[in-house]
């Protein structure tokens, strides 16, 4: 059988980085269900659990471009200390609200004497992510 859109599976998934740090995962007692086609995974990963049967795994290697992209540098923005109710930590997540109300996060990456160092990056942005996935099972199949 050949998964297609509108297909719900169910996937236990590592994924690690390139020196092998696990950045996220799961297991059987809280598997990943997600619909094919409803852009609720990145492109690549439901590319490969397509190409899936159930009980099957596969092991995957994505590119910054295929994953969040490159790391821009343009990203970072220091904020004077003095904005913060309380003085943050380095690696923290912060949320913001721009002037026109849009929600932003970003990571303090430094402290020093011009104030904040905020990444405004997907923390995983310019780095390749390998992904083992498995298929669990079909959960359900969208009638057409």
């Amino acid at each position: 059988m050949s998964l297609q859109t509108g297909t719900t599976v169910s996937v236990l998934y590592r994924g690690t980085l390139d020196d092998g740090t696990e950045f996220d995962s799961n297991d059987r007692t809280s598997p990943l269900e997600f619909t094919l086609g409803q852009n609720q995974v990145l492109p690549a990963f439901e590319q490969a659990v397509l190409d899936l049967q159930s009980g099957s795994s596969v092991t995957i290697t994505l590119a910054p471009e295929e994953a969040y992209g490159p790391h821009y540098p343009e990203a970072l923005q220091v904020a004077p200390l003095a904005a913060f109710l309380e003085p943050p930590e380095i690696g923290c997540l912060v949320r913001l609200v721009s002037d026109d109300g849009q929600h932003l996060a970003a990571t303090v990456t430094e402290i020093n004497e011009d104030g904040v160092v905020l990444d405004f990056n997907h923390p995983l942005a310019g780095k390749s992510l390998t992904f083992t996935i498995e298929l669990l099972e079909v959960v359900c199949t969208e009638e057409k």
